[in-house]
């Protein structure tokens, strides 16, 4: 008897997180610790993966304005974690991000680019500013964004999973990952990559346009 309960919950959860997928076609996998909710509905019992989203935020950017995430609502974003004065991996991983901004421009109504300074007692509006500048970025689609460092360093450890702390034993100052991280259109992390190795970074282009393709029906042609 109790292994035929056992098979008998097998096939439910089979069945049911089979159905679950078949609501929605999915191009790459969700990140981060999930929950697992059961629920019933007419007698009928269900098992869902919860996946968690990024939350609420609110930064200046380059040009001193307030941008929300909520503002960006709608929009495949593409994230990094920086600081202007790094010394090491920051060069290599902005040009990274240089390079990828310019690859999507065809997808630009569609992505946006975001760039945390994890030191925004150094990189305020305006030296973000110059940075841009001096780098020869264009930010069409792209926001540098400074604001409150330890809400930032929790924002990009707990939610966006890449690497960001203090650290006086790090060039610079501080220690973080060079990921880059694709986050879909209902703010769930889709891909986290090394954004200073090329191989790396055309994986994220090419995922890039399959999410979009795949789960929002927008076609794009490689450039």
């Amino acid at each position: 008897m109790k292994r035929i309960l056992h098979v008998a919950l097998i096939l439910i959860l089979f069945t049911s997180c089979k159905t679950e997928q078949e609501k929605k076609p999915k191009a790459l996998p969700y990140f981060g610790n999930y929950d697992i909710v059961f629920s019933e509905t007419d007698g009928v019992e269900s098992i869902d993966t919860i996946f968690p989203k990024i939350p609420a935020f609110s930064y200046l950017n380059q040009d001193s304005n307030v941008i929300t995430s909520e503002s960006m609502k709608g929009k495949v974003w593409i994230a990094n974690f920086f600081f202007t004065s790094c010394p090491s991996i920051c060069p290599p991983m902005i040009s990274q991000m240089k390079r990828l901004n310019l690859l999507t421009q065809d997808l630009a109504s569609e992505v946006q680019f975001m760039s945390f300074s994890i030191d925004p007692k150094t990189d305020q509006p305006h030296i973000l500013k110059t940075y841009i500048k001096n780098n020869g970025i264009q930010t069409k689609n792209w926001y540098f964004f400074t604001g409150d460092e330890a809400k930032t360093h929790r924002l990009g450890v707990m939610h966006f999973m890449v690497h960001a702390d203090k650290d006086p034993m790090a060039a610079g100052g501080f220690a973080h990952s060079d990921g880059m991280v694709l986050v879909d259109k209902e703010g769930y992390v889709r891909g986290v990559y090394r954004g200073t190795q090329t191989k790396e970074v055309d994986k994220l282009n090419n995922d890039l346009r399959k999410l979009l393709e795949i789960e929002y029906g927008i076609n794009s042609k490689q450039p």
